[in-house]
Order: structure tokens, then C-alpha cells, then sequence
């Protein structure tokens, strides 16, 4: 499927390679790492230049946070609240997953 910017884009690849500016760039003639996804590459190397994180990620480091805090913790309240948390936290975990078998 032909893209609308697609002949732009193409001039200014064209222009760049005219001025030079893909010349020694490093990684030149080497193959290209990460397109084992080519249809989520550009996605992924964002997310990874951004550090993003996917919410099952984060969730977990949450979850293993928790269950730190929840060690040290004496307080039978506290150890309560924190259970709570954790609890809580299991449970958007599993959602989250849920609709990542489901929707990808």
C-alpha cells in the first residue's frame, strides 16, 4: 500500500544520500539488529531509547517492591495496608496480562 509522504520521504533519503550524510556512519556495511519484529521496529527502538517500560513491567517491579516493603514492615496495620497494596497490584498484573493473551 502506497503511504502519502512515501515520495517525500524517498526525496529526502535522496537528498541526504546526495549530501553525503549516511556516509561513515558507524555499524556501515554491518547487518541491522533488532528486526527479528520488522513490523514493530521503529516502535520498540523508541521505547527503548526512552526507557519505556510495558505496564507489565512496571507492575511487577511495583509487586517486588511491595513484598520488600512488606518484610521490613512490624506494624500489624501497616503490614495490613501493605498486603492491601500488594493485593492490588496482583490483580492489575493479571488484568493486564489477561488483555495481552488476548488483544496482543
Amino acid at each position: 500500500m502506497h503511504h502519502p509522504l512515501s515520495s517525500l520521504i524517498d526525496q529526502i533519503v535522496q537528498n541526504a544520500e546526495k549530501r553525503g550524510d549516511f556516509d561513515n556512519l558507524p555499524g556501515a556495511g554491518k547487518p541491522l539488529t533488532g528486526l527479528d519484529d520488522p513490523q514493530n521496529a521503529v516502535l520498540n527502538r523508541i521505547m527503548t531509547e526512552a526507557d519505556a517500560k510495558s505496564p507489565v513491567v512496571i507492575l511487577r517491579q511495583q509487586i517486588l517492591a511491595s513484598q520488600e516493603r512488606l518484610t521490613s514492615l512490624t506494624d500489624e496495620t501497616s503490614r495490613k495496608d501493605e498486603m492491601l497494596v500488594l493485593s492490588e497490584l496482583h490483580t492489575k498484573l493479571a488484568i493486564e496480562m489477561e488483555a495481552f493473551r488476548k488483544y496482543g
